[in-house]
């Protein structure tokens, strides 16, 4: 079998497509196990900026039988997804899993949160009994190697996310933040980084809108703000000057009549949007009306390639870490290939070890004394396990085989000054 990746992402895909094959946190324990009817081994990372099949798999049936599953999952032809998807096998697929891990192939260069995602979609995969050892190893191989990264790097040294940008791009809108509103939806690791960010930047007010209220609650509580359920949302809306959402519901929590309404009341006072969920939070006609800036993640790639130059040094280091690290994964790959063969040896030296101690455990029963039991089992075990090898070696030489005498050489360690 070998690693196996296809998939979407942010470079390949715009977000009309992705969300087309995104998959929710409902549907994942499903998808796994569908998935498993078409490869041995399989976890399935979706966020927002991608959406990636791992496998360990026969290649040539595994590829497009994948390709067909995913988009026949999503009702959608093989063809109308192919245009979007990339595939990676073996060391191509091992330096791609591991350029995820490390932030390398985020939309923000370095970011810290597509780790702890990558982290998610194993538990999800191992809960479902659909990752074996090849991929299992793989991520663990993934994350360390993401640990080294960062700290061994200052990849991650300044506060460059979506989040960041988000709140910057609010900044060039409103260049004061003080006298502003602004409404979070959803409550997760991105809403919370971009709470930090508002307050950092002294934010008027902050209102938090989320499925659970008491999630709500509990991270406005953070910031002196003020949490409300989803259905408080039209409400609250017009008070909001800058409304970012992050969730992951399958359809749009925020329409184009609720935003008209709250426009009409703010007496056409702007409001700036960023619809960072994939699929998207905001419907798409919202940025149709006058007095809305609506941006989703795909329009925060300006902002935050301002942002990153301080990472790119630290990036190029962080790649050579990555090749060594393929290169190592690739050698434990490899080995495992040929593991009945070192288990076959293992078996057979443990078999003649005990013949040979049983022997010579009957020699003291039968009256010899330690010292010539020791002797035999020495003796009779040196030449037992050294009689095959001494054997192929003898021909080797008669035969002219220079190649397996050398390859002898380095199996046993043995000096060139050991010639005789």
């Amino acid at each position: 079998m070998s690693i196996l990746i296809v998939g979407v992402n942010h470079k390949t895909a715009p977000v009309s497509i992705r969300e087309k094959v995104s998959f929710s946190l409902d549907s994942l324990p499903l998808a796994l196990h569908a998935a498993h009817q078409v490869v041995p081994e399989n976890l399935i990372l979706s966020t927002c900026n991608r959406t990636e099949i791992y496998a360990a798999a026969h290649p040539q049936q595994s590829v497009a039988a994948l390709i067909d599953w995913l988009a026949g999952w999503h009702k959608m032809s093989a063809a109308q997804l192919q245009p979007y998807l990339y595939i990676y096998q073996q060391d191509d697929a091992v330096r791609h899993a591991l350029r995820v891990a490390c932030g390398l192939d985020s939309l923000v260069l370095g970011e810290p949160q597509i780790l702890g995602q990558l982290k998610t979609a194993l538990q999800a995969a191992s809960d479902q009994a659909t990752t074996g050892n090849q991929l299992n190893r793989l991520m663990q191989h993934a994350f360390s190697t993401a640990k080294k990264v960062r700290t061994q790097t200052s990849i991650g040294a300044n506060p460059v996310s979506v989040a960041f940008a988000a709140v910057s791009l609010a900044k060039q809108i409103f260049s004061k933040l003080e006298t502003q509103t602004a409404l979070l939806i959803g409550a997760g690791e991105t809403i919370e980084l971009v709470g930090k960010h508002l307050a950092t930047n002294h934010i008027g007010k902050i209102i938090v809108a989320n499925r659970s209220i008491d999630k709500a609650q509990k991270l406005a509580a953070e910031y002196g703000g003020k949490g409300i359920g989803l259905p408080e949302l039209a409400d609250h809306l017009p008070q909001a000057d800058i409304i970012i959402s992050s969730t992951a519901s399958p359809v749009p929590i925020l329409g184009k009549g609720a935003v008209e309404r709250a426009l009409k009341i703010r007496k056409h006072r702007p409001m700036f949007m960023v619809d960072i969920a994939v699929p998207r939070d905001i419907e798409q006609e919202v940025a149709q009306l006058d007095d809305v800036y609506l941006y989703t993640v795909d329009d925060l790639h300006s902002v935050i390639e301002e942002n990153l130059q301080s990472r790119r040094a630290a990036a190029e280091q962080a790649e050579g870490m990555v090749i060594t690290e393929v290169s190592n994964f690739m050698a434990w790959l490899r080995a495992q290939d040929h593991m009945n063969t070192i288990r076959a040896y293992r078996a057979r030296t443990e078999s003649i070890r005990q013949e040979v101690f049983d022997k010579a455990t009957a020699l003291l029963q039968n009256g010899k004394s330690p010292a010539e039991a020791l002797q035999f089992l020495a003796h009779t075990l040196t030449n037992k396990l050294s009689h095959d090898a001494t054997q192929a070696m003898h021909a080797a030489a008669r035969n002219g085989d220079h190649q397996l005498l050398a390859h002898a050489r380095t199996l046993f360690n043995l000096s060139t000054d050991d010639n005789g």
